[in-house]
């Protein structure tokens, strides 16, 4: 599906700027009038995606999170987060609920919480070379909602 408007930004992988992210990817999904449920969830994943980048891909080193998002036809919202960092040696395994590399206080439920608040996640890695996650949201906005 080809996009109709997309934008693009990238982000060091600093703590600091994951509610940017979130926030820019939000106000760019504004634009299809979706519901605060809605938004709220495009939110929500992006954070989860852009944590795993801060706290996974490039662990103890500062590198960069590239965010392309797409409006595509029937109100869907593609969000592209990709880094060049560690890679999953097992993307199957790392998304499983509860599976965690670091331990701690991490409680493994990133792309748990990714999936349940989108339509649809992909996730694609390679090891040494990074990761790249798509997430899908279907808008149906406060027109529907109405009537």
């Amino acid at each position: 599906m080809r996009p109709i408007n997309e934008m693009k930004m990238t982000l060091e992988s600093r703590s600091v700027n994951e509610s940017f992210a979130r926030t820019a990817v939000a106000a760019f999904a504004a634009q299809l009038d979706p519901t605060v449920e809605e938004i709220n969830d495009i939110k929500t994943a992006v954070s989860e995606a852009v944590t795993n980048c801060i706290v996974h891909a490039y662990r103890e080193r500062v590198g960069l999170i590239y965010i392309t998002a797409a409006i595509c036809d029937g109100g869907l919202v593609r969000v592209r987060i990709r880094d060049r960092g560690c890679g999953i040696p097992d993307v199957h395994k790392a998304m499983e609920p509860l599976y965690t590399t670091l331990g701690g206080e991490r409680s493994g439920l990133g792309f748990t919480v990714m999936e349940s608040f989108s339509d649809r996640v992909r996730v694609r890695s390679t090891p040494g070379k990074g990761t790249s996650v798509v997430i899908e949201k279907r808008i149906r906005g406060r027109q529907e909602c109405h009537g």
